[in-house]
């Protein structure tokens, strides 16, 4: 006898939406408590346009293309965006000073527990402000979100944080020498250049595949979530700071040490919610990173995305800022204890290939 396997019913089943139900009335919860904390600290909150001239210029990030047609059928290319942070820097230098943004973001070739090919990323900047700041935040609005659905923990697939204990603080170099064993610093110059072979060599001495055509950023990531992410967030949240400078995407060098940047991403039950920087406001260096970015690109997968002219422009008048982008339909997961982001979605986005 062939055995079919039974079909799950849709999102829009009454019963399984009464199964869901829980966890998006925790989400409308969650969201109200957090606009209130940001109407609270003076913030504006914008709502930034979904079409974008470029979606983003990050390596390996994937965005949906499509074009807009002028009234004789002309067309020109255009992409959902994957974060509004463009849109929202420009209203940096246009003089907004804080602003707080839930914005329905998109990216191809992301769909799991974790993933959704659109999701809703929660943003959120302070001019003349320090990226400090922002952790503070972070952990306010963690405390904030469980206090709200009255759970005195944050959990995922049996890990359990408490949103209510202080942050561990560390930097990528003191987590790569904790858990990997790597001194990741010897492999950084003070110009920031990187040294693949010594990397390479740390890595292959702890026990990591390396292959033949790995570049450093290659190694750097395959540590990162090997080694040293399966030990963030539990217990208590983890504020992972201070990435190499050649991983400060659109972060600005450290004062402290040339060889990082600027940048941390926050951490609870294992899951990456958030990753922040003190702005880097040099359009020049900030050209020459997405030059970078967009010739990697086209290496690994054939393509490359515009960049965005305008944003360069307006970056070269923007004030001293700090801004952070946090996965808000992540954050209303580890709260509900939801085990999907699906399950969090009011509507998810319709099933597709295989």
């Amino acid at each position: 006898m062939n055995l079919v396997s039974a079909k799950a019913s849709p999102w829009w089943t009454p019963s399984v939406h009464a199964d869901r139900r829980p966890f998006l009335i925790g989400r409308n919860a969650i969201q109200g408590a957090l606009r209130g904390y940001f109407a609270r600290e003076d913030f504006i909150e914008v709502d930034t346009a979904t079409l974008q001239v470029s979606p983003g210029n990050e390596a390996h990030l994937h965005a949906f293309a499509t074009e807009a047609l002028t009234t004789d059928g002309q067309a020109t290319p255009f992409y959902l965006h994957t974060s509004p942070e463009f849109a929202c820097k420009k209203l940096l230098s246009a003089g907004e000073q804080r602003i707080a943004c839930f914005a329905h973001v998109y990216r191809n070739r992301e769909r799991g527990p974790l993933h959704h090919p659109e999701f809703t990323m929660l943003e959120w900047y302070r001019a003349g402000e320090s990226y400090e700041t922002l952790m503070m935040d972070c952990v306010r609005l963690l405390a904030l979100a469980a206090e709200t659905i009255k759970t005195p923990k944050l959990t995922y697939q049996g890990a359990e944080t408490d949103p209510f204990a202080g942050p561990e603080r560390i930097s990528v170099a003191e987590a790569f020498e904790r858990y990997g064993g790597i001194d990741l610093l010897a492999s950084i110059a003070a110009d920031g250049s990187t040294d693949r072979e010594y990397l390479a060599s740390e890595l292959r001495r702890n026990g990591i595949r390396v292959s033949a055509d790995d570049g450093w950023a290659d190694l750097f990531s395959r540590a990162l979530v090997e080694k040293i992410e399966p030990h963030l967030g539990f217990g208590r949240v983890t504020i992972l700071d201070e990435y190499p400078v050649s991983e400060a995407a659109l972060a600005r060098p450290s004062a402290r040490d040339p060889r990082v940047a600027e940048r941390f991403e926050l951490y609870a039950c294992g899951v990456e919610l958030a990753n922040g920087f003190g702005e880097l406001t040099n359009a020049a260096e900030q050209r020459r990173r997405f030059e970078i970015e967009m010739a990697e690109k086209a290496r690994i997968y054939g393509e490359r995305y515009p960049l965005d002219e305008d944003f360069l422009d307006a970056l070269s008048i923007m004030p001293e800022a700090s801004g952070i982008a946090l996965g808000f339909d992540r954050l209303v997961m580890l709260a509900t204890g939801a085990s999907r982001i699906d399950q969090v979605l009011w509507t998810p986005v319709a099933e597709y290939g295989r």
